[in-house]
């Protein structure tokens, strides 16, 4: 995929429960996190899929934004949330945004910026082959007490066959 793809906390989160941060570079090549993204979800409190997390920043999976990201736009989104569409929109066509919760989504989409989630990158993994089954992902989310809609998981089952 040739394009920057830039994730948030939440999809990081859920990926790490389901063991799928190993997909992210099998499935986009070079993935960037903002630092304030970083700083979310690797507070040091032992926190579910903080090893795997870390791990993933350490084994070079998961890359640092480093660059200056301008302020494009002052919305009420968390500071990783703000920074990820800041970043895209500084050249929307050239960026995917990785997010999952519904009000950076909206906005990220009204900006209309390329956007997926959690449930997506799921899907992705299963129609490449880097798992065996989309739904025993969602279910180890579910147990998590990790929230994906049931129209999503199903929309996005039923397009892997599953």
């Amino acid at each position: 995929m040739s394009k920057k793809v830039i994730v948030d906390a939440s999809p990081l989160i859920g990926l790490a429960l389901v063991e799928g941060l190993i997909w992210l570079p099998q499935i986009f090549g070079q993935v960037y996190v903002p630092e304030s993204v970083k700083q979310e979800v690797l507070p040091g409190k032992s926190t579910p899929g903080e090893q795997a997390l870390a791990h993933a920043f350490d084994s070079g999976r998961l890359t640092v934004w480093h660059e200056s990201i301008t302020p494009c736009l002052d919305i009420d989104l968390d500071a990783g949330e703000t920074d990820c569409i800041n970043i895209a929109l500084s050249s929307p066509e050239n960026y995917l945004l990785i997010m999952d919760e519904r009000a950076c989504r909206a906005v990220a989409k009204e900006y209309q910026l390329q956007v997926v989630g959690t449930a997506a990158v799921i899907g992705l993994a299963k129609q490449r082959g880097l798992i065996a089954s989309a739904r025993a992902a969602f279910e180890v989310l579910h147990r998590s007490d990790f929230r994906i809609s049931a129209t999503v998981i199903n929309k996005i089952l039923a397009s892997v066959g599953e």
